[in-house]
């Protein structure tokens, strides 16, 4: 495969004769091979490929020339679609690669058309935004052909009627559903199942691979190879499916599905109704007892609460009630089974979550305005994900542009079990000395001086001013981002868009149509987002994005880290900031005629010891204190740049 491999990123090759713009690279070609001896050979292979190596089409011409059934996972739905939709049909067209192609979602993504039916006859709130959007998704219902939520573009993505007209595993009927045969989920895993090429999203992979749903457990077997994208997310994301957890939104629903059968299967059993209200109550009294504010803790500790322990007690009775009460109309209604199969589930998670003793587990709780999750969160997946990619002959590829720290893998290898697996570090192709310049102003306060906001500010606003806008101002938090979302606008003449005001991606459209805009963002504008040219030269991170001590998952590996005499700040702490800094860093240089400058506003980047960790881990770009040169090098690279392509 290997000849083929070079003759397709060759000059004159196949990509570069049929993908206008594509630019041969030496590195993007020696990731394909690696890739290849992996797939030859079986051994795990992780490989950090630096902005602009091109790693999408690296992997992608193996994983079509290989003749194997392979599995790609990305870390959004965003960038999945963008894969299934734009990269893979490039490639795929190029080799003239006869392969069926599957994109699969979360059952989430899936129109239901049972529960359509029951909401839409028994609209289960008196709300006219909800009754509307019912209304246009049953007219959706009628002229879809993959019953893919990502279709209704009219309707909000948050929008009330979504979880009435989706399912869950929980409430899921599967065979003795009366639309099984025509169910859009079901269609979508038949065509996975008959692909050589599935693309998935890494919550989806982990999530139906911890509750064994039927979809992974059939897939998964077939498969040759899987490749991870965005690898640097999975250690989170596999960690938390790979735990348990139970929400108060979970056995809300799982009342109103009851209220639902009563209505329905059931009329002849108004007390089950009365009893399964009566659960709702006492979870929703539970929520109350928390701040309206949404927030995350630690469960040890709050379970120590009185209070707590007392909604626990009346919950925990309550749902034994209804489970002796379900049990003895079994076999009556599929519905009314299905809720008693779901509470069964609902009591075991519960017995584990307040087993608060356990150790080598994270419990901790979240809040959003309305609803309470509980979890349950061991601390090392190693062995679970070492005998998952070791247990069985299929090949394994691990990628990112950001999985090293202080230029290893060992952070990475160590969390995933994969100690035995090759490694490749390939650079940036990128000129970052002459493309792009660090700027760490001095005379900055620190990060925790209430005086911060105000200097960033001013530090802001010239070198917003000189660039004409074409800038990110990248937060570590919410409140630093509300805070200037209301004083930036009233100091600068120019358009200023702010994360949450609207979807991520009409705020990115914007961004690009209107030019000389700047962009206020949190975590999720850090990665996954592609602007190239001179549409965005300016990068300004508020501080190093070390997570917050109180974020309870932290502690809890700190703590055993602590217990197995590591420093918790070397081993935790410093590697995930690290990770997180750059990927904030990897939107400035996405091309190679882009140009910019990046600034920190936090002086720990040089005056800490570990300020050096950090800047071993970025591109070699020019250094500089003096906010100055920065503005001087913004005023040289107006209007210079062009666009290329090469994925």
């Amino acid at each position: 495969m290997h000849a083929e491999i070079k003759q397709a990123f060759a000059p004159g090759g196949a990509l570069s004769n049929a993908i206008t713009g594509f630019h041969a690279r030496s590195a993007q070609t020696e990731m394909a091979l690696a890739i290849a001896d992996s797939m030859q050979d079986g051994l795990p292979l992780v490989v950090e490929a630096g902005t602009g190596t091109g790693k999408t089409y690296a992997y992608l011409v193996p994983a079509l020339l290989s003749g194997k059934k392979v599995i790609l996972s990305t870390g959004t739905k965003n960038l999945q679609e963008q894969l299934y939709l734009r990269d893979l049909p490039k490639i795929t067209a190029a080799l003239a690669s006869p392969i069926q192609t599957a994109l699969l979602k979360g059952r989430a993504n899936y129109l239901c058309l049972f529960r359509l039916t029951q909401h839409y006859q028994h609209v289960p709130v008196a709300d006219p935004l909800l009754i509307q959007d019912l209304r246009l998704i049953k007219k959706w219902s009628t002229e879809t052909q993959t019953g893919d939520i990502g279709e209704l573009t009219y309707i909000a993505e948050d929008s009330k009627a979504l979880p009435f007209v989706t399912s869950t595993v929980d409430n899921c009927l599967g065979k003795d559903c009366p639309d099984f045969s025509e169910c859009h989920l079901l269609i979508a895993r038949k065509k996975a199942m008959n692909a050589d090429v599935v693309v998935v999203n890494h919550h989806l992979f982990f999530a139906d691979m911890a509750l064994k749903d039927t979809g992974f457990g059939e897939l998964l077997p077939q498969m040759d190879v899987v490749i991870f994208d965005e690898a640097h997310q999975i250690p989170d994301i596999a960690s938390e499916y790979f735990g348990e957890s139970l929400s108060s939104s979970l056995l809300l629903e799982l009342c109103r599905d009851l209220d639902m059968a009563c209505k329905t299967e059931r009329r002849d059993h108004p007390q089950l109704a009365k009893i399964a209200d009566k659960l709702a109550s006492q979870v929703r009294d539970w929520r109350l007892l928390l701040p309206d504010e949404p927030q995350k803790g630690n469960w040890r500790d709050l379970y120590q609460d009185a209070a707590q322990q007392q909604a626990m007690v009346r919950i925990n009775d309550a749902m034994q009630l209804l489970y002796q009460v379900l049990k003895g109309s079994l076999g009556r209604a599929d519905l009314v089974d299905n809720c008693y199969e779901r509470l069964a589930t609902a009591r075991s998670r519960l017995e584990k979550l307040l087993d608060v003793g356990k150790s080598g587990i994270s419990f901790w709780y979240e809040t959003s305005r309305r609803h309470i999750s509980l979890h349950y969160t061991p601390l090392s997946i190693a062995d679970k994900f070492n005998s998952l990619v070791f247990g069985q002959k299929r090949s394994w590829i691990f990628t990112s542009a950001t999985l090293s720290v202080d230029a290893g893998f060992s952070h990475f290898t160590s969390q995933m079990g994969l100690q035995e697996a090759r490694t490749l570090q390939l650079d940036s192709p990128f000129d970052y000395p002459n493309q792009a310049m660090l700027v760490v102003p001095r005379y900055l306060p620190e990060p925790t001086d209430p005086r911060i906001n105000q200097a960033l500010l001013e530090l802001a606003i010239p070198l917003i001013t000189a660039n004409n806008g074409r800038c990110f101002f990248l937060f570590t938090s919410h409140r630093m981002l509300q805070w200037m979302a209301k004083a930036l606008p009233e100091r600068i003449n120019l358009p200023v868009l702010v994360q949450g005001s609207t979807s991520k991606r009409i705020l990115l459209e914007q961004f690009v149509a209107l030019k000389h805009t700047v962009l206020l963002g949190t975590s999720s504008f850090w990665e996954g987002v592609d602007v190239r040219g001179d549409t965005l030269s300016c990068v300004i991170i508020d501080k190093l994005p070390f997570a917050s001590p109180d974020e309870p998952l932290l502690q809890a590996r700190s703590e055993d880290a602590r217990l197995r005499g590591d420093d918790p700040f070397a081993k935790v702490q410093l590697p995930q900031a690290v990770i997180t800094l750059k990927q904030g860093v990897g939107r400035l240089i996405r091309d190679v005629s882009d140009r910019g400058v990046l600034v920190i506003g936090d002086n720990r980047l040089v005056s800490r010891p570990y300020g050096e960790v950090f800047l071993k881990s970025l591109p070699p770009m020019r250094r500089s204190r003096d906010v100055g040169e920065a503005i001087e090098f913004l005023k040289l690279i107006h209007g210079d740049n062009s666009e290329t392509s090469g994925a």
